[in-house]
């Protein structure tokens, strides 16, 4: 009897090890699938990061512009910009409508 317990207990412990092993590797996967995910949106936030600190205003533009481009940049008014859409073979023109949130 006392051979049957141990054996029951020893079955027991490999069938809990391998089951708390499995579960582990998938918890392990689920965080790298998450850290690479996180670094690319690093990565990406990163980018528009930098395109807002150094193009967030009209003036630095038109600054920079004079520094990188031979052509002269002219400023447009935001109303003048329009939407140009194509759906279901309808193209429709827009006016741009600014939301602040």
């Amino acid at each position: 009897m006392k051979k049957f317990a141990l054996a029951l207990v020893i079955f027991f412990l490999v069938l809990s090890t391998a089951i708390i092993k499995n579960t582990t590797k998938k918890i392990e996967d689920e965080i790298y699938t998450l850290k690479e995910n996180i670094r690319v949106l690093k990565s990406d936030f990163e980018n528009v990061s930098l395109d807002y600190d150094y193009l967030s205003s009209a003036e630095k533009l038109l600054q920079y512009q004079s520094l990188y481009f031979e052509d002269e940049l002219i400023q447009k008014n935001i109303k003048d910009i329009k939407i140009y859409n194509i759906s279901k073979d309808i193209n429709k023109v827009q006016n741009l409508k600014i939301i602040k949130e």
